[in-house]
């Protein structure tokens, strides 16, 4: 008897692990619809608040139809996406482009004075480096893998080739995202389809849970981006003196970086510095205020800073904490072992997966020691509760 219970249980982890593979092995084959499903679900998470909020306008016996409030969303998302393609990238890829010109040979000499000040300083301050010591060598190495052109020049054709077939990516997303708007609980509906009766409940108070936290993550995300991006903006543009389209195609990009959780903002603040000194001394351009080349370094980094220090105690703390009901430490753990497990992609999706693990454990293991300390009950009570007045004041 136990050998036919060894037996059927062996049966069952062998049958749970081959549709594990085959659904795995479908998922590969059709990544793209996935990709696309996935960005529309995003787009619906963040437009969602204003679809809603249009859906709820009534004027007499009139009700503003779904699917005009699907439309008007979808209007303003696409808004906005091309007033950031026509605006701002063209300025992006016309810095790229000068840098990619920059002669390392050209970019070391214009440097000379400082960089010899700094050898002296080092020498001075370091005996062991020795008489001979130049750190020329290390920069222009560092530059010429930085300034590479064959790099830069097959990311602007990959660039190419992907808004070549961008069309019917888009088209995709837009046909898909409207149906997410307009039916609201269509995706709940799917997922209550495939899970037992007695599971339903749970099922569906967790899809709720997830939609609104991730809704609010994802809105979080995007005002931090915007509020990096104007406040490095401002600082390059009166501080720096950078001129606009500078200001703008820098804070940009470094606004862009902050994506990636907590080490991005640092990478931006790096590649911002590393571009404003190289339209300053380097390229024909030579935009900035006019003061020494280490002056306007300390300037630079003064700017981005700045900037770290109001994303660190204002912004991220709201998004990371607040938006997700997660300790701050716990997120960082989990930022670092999705960036050993997958590199910077694994940190993108780090937050928006683990989100939805935590509130599946909540909801379903709640039983277990470990999730009952990860999750307190008030922080969940609380956030329960919230959704439940939000349900109960649109019925």
């Amino acid at each position: 008897m136990e050998k036919e219970c060894w037996r059927d249980t062996l049966s069952k982890y062998i049958i749970y692990t081959a549709l594990a593979v085959v659904i795995g092995a479908i998922c590969w084959y059709f990544r793209n619809i996935i990709i696309y499903i996935l960005i529309a679900g995003v787009l619906s998470l963040i437009g969602s608040p204003l679809a809603e909020s249009l859906k709820k306008i009534h004027i007499r016996k009139w009700k503003f139809p779904d699917w005009a409030a699907s439309i008007v969303t979808i209007v303003i998302i696409l808004s906005i996406f091309l007033a950031v393609v026509t605006l701002i990238v063209p300025i992006v890829t016309s810095i790229v482009k000068d840098v990619s010109m920059v002669n390392v040979g050209n970019t070391v000499k214009s440097i000379s004075v400082p960089l010899h000040d700094l050898n002296m300083f080092l020498i001075e301050k370091f005996p062991n480096l020795g008489p001979d010591f130049k750190i020329e060598t290390f920069i222009v190495e560092q530059l010429q893998k930085l300034f590479d052109v064959s790099m830069l020049s097959s990311l602007l054709s990959s660039v190419t080739s992907f808004v070549a077939s961008f069309g019917v990516a888009i088209f995709s997303i837009i046909f898909i995202v409207f149906f997410f708007f307009k039916e609201n609980g269509m995706f709940s509906r799917i997922i209550a389809s495939l899970v037992p009766d007695r599971l339903e409940k749970k099922a569906m108070d967790s899809i709720d849970d997830i939609r609104h936290l991730l809704s609010r993550y994802f809105l979080g995300l995007l005002v931090e981006i915007c509020g990096v991006a104007l406040i490095n903006f401002l600082g390059l543009m009166f501080v720096a003196k950078m001129g606009f389209s500078a200001s703008i195609g820098i804070a940009f990009m470094t606004g862009v970086m902050n994506i990636v959780p907590y080490v991005g903002p640092w990478i931006g603040g790096a590649i911002g510095t590393v571009l404003g000194i190289t339209m300053k001394f380097v390229c024909t351009t030579h935009i900035g205020i006019d003061v020494n080349f280490w002056t306007f370094v300390i300037i630079m980094i003064a700017i981005f800073c700045v900037t770290q220090i109001v994303d660190n105690y204002l912004f991220q703390p709201i998004i990371y904490s607040s938006s997700i009901k997660a300790h701050p430490l716990e997120i960082f753990i989990v930022l670092l072992m999705a960036g050993t497990i997958g590199g910077i992609i694994g940190m993108l999706v780090a937050i928006p997966c683990y989100t939805v693990i935590r509130v599946i454990a909540g909801r379903f293991f709640r039983n277990v020691k470990f999730i009952r300390q990860l999750i307190p009950e008030d922080s969940r009570e609380a956030e329960h509760g919230f959704l439940w007045r939000k349900r109960k004041t649109q019925q």
